[in-house]
């Protein structure tokens, strides 16, 4: 597992180094980032000026909470699954050696903005069910639901890169992920860790220093500039979550690519991409 987890990790700063060659693909999941904050406010403040919300508290759901919350997450996944669709798109055609403008990005996107929808729907209709039966199942039936839940993400983590480079439905794409994860899931969910375990101690990390400098401010006499960590803190781990989502999006076309053309692309070393993706028999 160490050896698997070490060979992931040195494919993550590879995904890294293409990511210093675009340093626009970092665009795309802010953009990606704000427009679902605007989704979701269009969603909840009409929720909450119509009182749903309340009925929720009393236990009282009706059909049609119900069926708003179906419409926000197809809605917020639509939203998603396009901006990592031009971001995965991008780093593609640079991991096949050409150079990508943010237009080539949402060309690509907008190509495929039909099955783009259609896998928000399954992806939704997925996260109801799953939401349903952990609020009906009990302690050990939550564990087995959120099981469940990181299965459907390891089966579904090429999926955005195979709608982009293959050009087939959202059913066909899910089946093909689960497909071209059988021969390379412990690379899949090893990088993921990676980049998950580097960028939550430095979130760690940056949250004690600003917390610290706060906390010393306070104590002596600071004033209002107990404000300015607080929001140097908040800007670095916004930072933060940018980079690790772009990293993850270069990461997925590489994976993908090698997954399934056996090249990694342009900026990965071969003999490393031939020994971290080893095809199970």
């Amino acid at each position: 597992m160490a050896g698997r987890f070490a060979r992931s990790w040195d494919l993550v700063k590879a995904s890294a180094a293409v990511l210093r060659s675009d340093k626009e693909l970092l665009l795309f999941p802010l953009m990606s980032a704000l427009g679902t904050l605007v989704v979701a406010a269009s969603f909840v403040v009409p929720a909450a000026f119509a009182g749903m919300f309340t009925g929720v508290r009393n236990g009282d759901v009706s059909p049609v909470f119900w069926l708003l919350t179906f419409a926000f997450y197809v809605v917020q996944y639509t939203m998603i699954f396009y901006f990592n669709s031009a971001l995965v798109g991008a780093a593609s055609m640079r991991l096949a050696g050409r150079d990508p403008t943010l237009a080539d990005g949402f060309r690509i996107a907008n190509q495929r903005l039909p099955a783009i929808i259609g896998y928000a729907v399954i992806a939704a209709t997925v996260g109801m069910l799953l939401r349903a039966l952990q609020e009906r199942a009990g302690f050990i039936g939550r564990w087995v639901v959120a099981l469940i839940g990181v299965a459907w993400t390891v089966a579904s983590f090429l999926v955005v890169p195979i709608l982009v480079n293959e050009k087939i439905g959202p059913v066909d794409a899910v089946r093909r992920s689960a497909e071209l994860l059988r021969t390379t899931w412990g690379e899949n969910l090893a990088g993921n860790l990676g980049i998950g375990l580097v960028f939550g101690v430095a979130v760690v990390a940056i949250a004690l220093v600003g917390g610290g400098a706060t906390v010393l401010l306070a104590t002596n006499g600071g004033g209002r500039l107990v404000l300015i960590p607080i929001a140097l803190t908040v800007v670095a781990i916004l930072l933060l979550g940018l980079l690790q989502a772009a990293l993850q999006g270069v990461y997925a076309a590489a994976l993908y690519r090698y997954a399934a053309t056996g090249d990694g692309g342009a900026g990965f070393d071969r003999a490393l991409i031939t020994d971290a993706f080893r095809v199970k028999a």
